[in-house]
């Protein structure tokens, strides 16, 4: 029922604001130009899917921390590709994980038609089988953290909630669960950053959710932006992005994955 609830929200929140421009990259970010690229296999069940990861040029340090990014329900284009190059140029190996297995939305009704019918088990399997990877190939003394935007940010938080090897999760504008018994579960620290204005996800649900979080005690930092609205990070949402709360969002999340995966 969660899953299909969360379909509705975006679905609102997509008639409220995005209208999207997939022709080009991103534009104003820290400089990544001095990074690499690759793709990369590993197991989830019985399949072997695919991800692409970005680490910086040259000489890496043994203990890099790791970033599992899940894509918005456009699925991985060019905008995620270009925040794990972000990433890996601030000193991460960034996995962006392709939940539609190689399938990209360009316009809203086909993302709809991609989110609605990728199974949530799948998703959080192919998660797993990323984190393995990591464990596998970078170390299982790792910090790994995930980061998520729309439908991948209510994928981070569920992923947290399955999984306690988690150091660190940053939900940008996700679904939130509130029931307390399933956000008991979440070991790792929450970084959220959400748009007031936000039809599908709303004050309401994001003030639950924090709400919920503080009374287990649990580590949690959400912010909601008063002037803005759904994915308003995303510079091909032309209308919705708003700079200058995409800029302090992207501070926060730095800040926050620095102090949590990098001391």
């Amino acid at each position: 029922m969660r899953r299909f609830l969360i379909g509705l929200f975006f679905v609102a929140a997509t008639l409220q604001a995005q209208t999207h421009d997939h022709g080009g990259m991103l534009g104003t970010q820290m400089n990544s130009t001095n990074t690499k690229g690759m793709v990369v296999s590993f197991k989830s069940g019985g399949e072997t899917v695919q991800a692409e990861m970005f680490v910086a040029m040259g000489k890496q340090r043994a203990a890099t921390p790791v970033l599992l990014l899940i894509p918005e329900w456009w699925g991985l284009n060019d905008w995620v590709r270009e925040q794990a190059r972000t990433f890996a140029a601030a000193g991460y190996t960034a996995i962006a994980v392709d939940l539609y297995r190689g399938q990209v939305a360009t316009d809203a009704e086909t993302a709809h038609e991609l989110m609605r019918g990728l199974p949530h088990d799948r998703a959080l399997r192919d998660l797993d089988g990323a984190l393995e990877f990591v464990h596998k190939t970078v170390g299982a003394g790792a910090k790994v953290g995930v980061v998520g935007w729309c439908m991948g940010g209510g994928y981070a938080i569920d992923f947290a909630v399955a999984q306690p090897n988690l150091q660190a999760v940053v939900v940008n504008y996700g679904a939130l669960p509130t029931d307390k018994t399933t956000l008991a579960k979440i070991q790792a620290p929450v970084l959220g950053n959400f748009g007031a204005l936000d039809k599908g996800i709303t004050p309401a649900m994001v003030d639950e959710f924090t709400a919920s979080m503080k009374e287990l005690h649990k580590d949690v930092d959400v912010k909601e932006y008063p002037d803005t609205g759904h994915a308003f990070q995303n510079e091909d949402n032309k209308t919705g992005y708003n700079a200058a709360d995409a800029m302090d969002a992207r501070r926060r999340t730095m800040l926050f994955l620095n102090s949590q995966l990098k001391r």
